[in-house]
């Protein structure tokens, strides 16, 4: 599993607890992965909505620009199940490993 697919798993994740916007997303990641730029989250953000595994949409604005909100959709949600079982194998072989 790859650093991107990780991302991804996380992003499907969060949304899956409800629909957020992009910055908030971006918070609840950079703890994890700080290394990784804003821009390449918000890059599978968008890679996310093109296939189809989430939906944007324009929410309310809070004095500043319109923020735009994130939405798991039923692929997304089969997406997210297939990545968690990767990552749930993954774990399993490297505790095989001893790591």
């Amino acid at each position: 599993m790859l650093k991107k697919e990780l991302i991804e798993l996380c992003l499907l994740h969060l949304l899956a607890q409800g629909d957020q916007y992009g910055y908030a997303l971006l918070n609840c990641l950079q703890p994890v992965f700080p290394d990784t730029q804003e821009s390449a989250v918000y890059a599978l953000l968008r890679g996310l909505c093109r296939e189809g595994s989430t939906r944007q949409y324009q929410g309310e604005t809070s004095g500043g620009p319109t923020r735009k909100y994130y939405k798991l959709t039923p692929r997304g949600r089969e997406k997210h199940a297939a990545l968690l079982k990767q990552w749930q194998t993954l774990q399993v072989a490297l505790g095989a490993l001893g790591l």
